[in-house]
This record gives C-alpha cells, structure tokens and sequence, in this order.
C-alpha cells in the first residue's frame, strides 16, 4: 500500500494551543464545582473543538489542532496519564517573570509505561473534525510533551532512585509505544513540547544543572539528545516529528532568556526530528548565529518571529528582513514561519483577545505567503 507523506511543517504553521473559548471555560469551572458532570463538560469541548477546527482551515492553516481545549496544561496532562506517574500539588511554584502558575507537578509512582492512554480519543476526535470540514489538504497536528520534560525533570523520584539506566529505558519504551499508538490512531504530525533545553540558554542555568547533575554540561546535552532520539526511533517513515523549544508561556510571561549557542550542534546536526520550532519574538531568544550549526537536508526550522504573548501586530517588513537575514544560514526552502509559542499553553491563556489571536495567526499566513508563494 502507497504510503502518503505529509508535507509538514507547513510554511504557515503554528505551535498547537488557543485561548480557551468562554464556553469552554465556563464548563471548566462548572465541572470542578460539581455543577455538571463528565460527559456534559466532553459535549461543550466537542462543540467548541469543531468550531474551533472550522475557524482554523477558514483562515487557511493546513496544521490543524484541537488547540489544547481539553487540557489544563500542556504537559502534566500527558505525562500523569502514563502508567506510573502521577499528579500533585507541589510545595513549590515555578516562578515566572511577573507570574505565578498553579503548584501542580508529577512524580513517578510505578514502573513507567503505555497502555492506552485518554488522549487518543482526543486525537481521534480531532481527526475526524478535520476530515469532515476539511478538503483534504489539511493535517490534524497532535502535541505531546518530549520524554525529557519527564526523563530530566523528575529523575524518577523514589521509585527509580537506584536505578536511573532503568528509569530511562521505561521512559523511552512508554513514549516508542505512544508513538505507534498514535499513528496507529492516524497521527502523522507529531509535536513533542520540551522546555528542558532552557537549561543551556545561559551561563547561570548552565552552572546549576551541571551541579545537579555533577557531569559535564556536553554529555547532560547528549543525554538529552539520546533521549529523544531513541524515543522516535521506531517511528513509521510517513509520520513527521517536530520539537518545539520553549522558554516557558504562562499569562504571557517567560522563565528565562537566552539563545540557542550551546545546544547548536546537538538541535540543528544530532536531533533526529523533522521539524523544529525555536522561539524567536524578541532580544531574549538570542540571535541567528546558531542557525549556522544547519546541516540535515530534510530539516525544517520554523521561525518563531511573531510573538504570541502580546496583540500588536509586527510590521511585515521586518519579519520578511528576519527571515531573508536566517536565509543566509539556512536555505529558504527549509524555513518556515510561526507563532514563538501557542497562545494558552495552560487554560490561564495569554493576555490578548481571541481576534487578536487570530490576526496574529492571518498575519504568519500572509507574510509566508508573500514569501514563499504558498503555506
């Protein structure tokens, strides 16, 4: 049977979250308080997530995603429905510049593992939209967190403590049967979400995780690349894998700053992934130079030039100079244009309205193509 591959990321394309619709956040807060029960709050999120996925091929996005509306995060909700882990209220809250999120995390409990997991119905339903208000040339795109938002966050708490070797192979093995799950599911764009990277942006970040660690900061690098690496491994050739780096995307506010120097080799040469979504909105992401680390030929980096935090507009003008300025590193034809982040990485969502929100996503679609001719 002829296998057909999927031509993503697309020109125009974006990181995968939107803002929770009113609908959706009033059926959030029914369902906690005890006011409707499951299946009620699963009916107003099917409602809004077609709406949502006719809005998206309406506005000419060919990656089409359920924008996260089933979700409170981008990751705990993955990662605590795999065998093994588990969610709590934390003692401490992760700061972010002007911010403070809700003190959920996870913490491994058992032995790490897949056997089915929730979100594939989540696909599912989102495949479906897709096919039905679609005209066949859009993809429905499903985002997962990377297995080092669990492998390097957590270390396997108790469980694991005498065993990491082990806590790591658990960890790749759960996330190589997510992988087939899902295409056998119909996925065919994936996106694995992973804020580890951040620990390399800048000297200060360097020093600590090389003092947790106790090991050079190039291996830790390699451990991380290894990780992600063997977790695709076994990935169907028509099934395309992306990576989004993040800074952190909470209420508009970030963790940390820094640019990509340190990690260049390992992102650009070593990554075995399909597409790569760096951040790029503003002086905190760094600058191009790292881009000249390019060396794989089917690699598509997408530039995250227009930021998803704020509503103004950036002047098209600039962007196209941006683009034509990392063209110069990496050839035009594996470049491609995005929001830096999504716009409601957690249910909070990002300080703009929805119409600002969608003139943002119009205006990457416009500026790729007047570029490139097409999305």
């Amino acid at each position: 049977m002829t296998k057909t591959i999927v031509k993503a990321p697309f020109r125009a394309d974006h990181v995968g979250s939107f803002l929770r619709t009113k609908p959706i956040k009033e059926a959030r807060k029914a369902f906690l308080n005890g006011e409707i029960d499951k299946d009620t709050l699963k009916n107003v999120e099917d409602a809004e997530i077609e709406k949502l996925v006719q809005k998206e091929i309406e506005v000419g996005l060919k990656s089409i995603t359920d924008g996260e509306f089933r979700r409170s995060y981008w990751h705990l909700d993955f990662l605590a429905g795999l065998d093994g882990v588990d969610q709590f209220e934390a003692e401490y809250i992760n700061n972010f510049k002007g911010d403070k999120p809700k003190n959920h995390a996870i913490k491994v409990v058992g032995k790490v593992d897949f056997n089915g997991h929730y979100m594939l119905e989540h696909f599912t339903f989102l495949k479906q939209a897709v096919d039905k208000y679609g005209d066949g040339s859009q993809v429905a795109k499903f985002s997962i967190p990377s297995p080092n938002m669990l492998f390097t966050r957590i270390q396997g708490d108790e469980y694991y403590q005498d065993n990491q070797e082990q806590f790591y192979h658990d960890t790749v093995s759960a996330y190589q049967k997510a992988i087939q799950a899902f295409y056998d599911a119909g996925c065919r764009y994936l996106q694995l979400d992973d804020t580890s990277w951040i620990d390399f942006v800048s000297e200060e970040r360097i020093k600590a995780v090389v003092e947790k660690h106790g090991k050079d900061v190039h291996d830790i690098i390699d451990s991380r690349v290894r990780c992600l690496n063997d977790a695709i491994s076994k990935k169907p050739d028509d099934m395309l894998i992306t990576m989004h780096i993040c800074r952190g995307n909470f209420r508009s506010t970030y963790i940390t700053s820094g640019g990509y120097d340190t990690i260049s080799d390992a992102i650009f040469a070593n990554l075995n992934v399909d597409g790569l979504f760096l951040e790029y909105d503003d002086d905190r992401s760094g600058d191009f130079e790292p881009l000249k680390s390019f060396k794989r030929d089917h690699l598509t980096v997408v530039l995250g030039l227009i930021t998803s935090k704020f509503p103004e507009l950036e002047e098209a003008d600039k962007i196209r100079k941006r683009i034509k300025e990392a063209s110069q590193s990496i050839p035009l034809e594996n470049l491609a244009l995005s929001p830096q982040c999504g716009f409601a990485s957690t249910e909070e969502g990002n300080k703009l309205t929805e119409e600002n929100q969608w003139n943002k996503i119009k205006h990457v679609i416009e500026i790729a193509e007047s570029i490139w001719g097409t999305i």
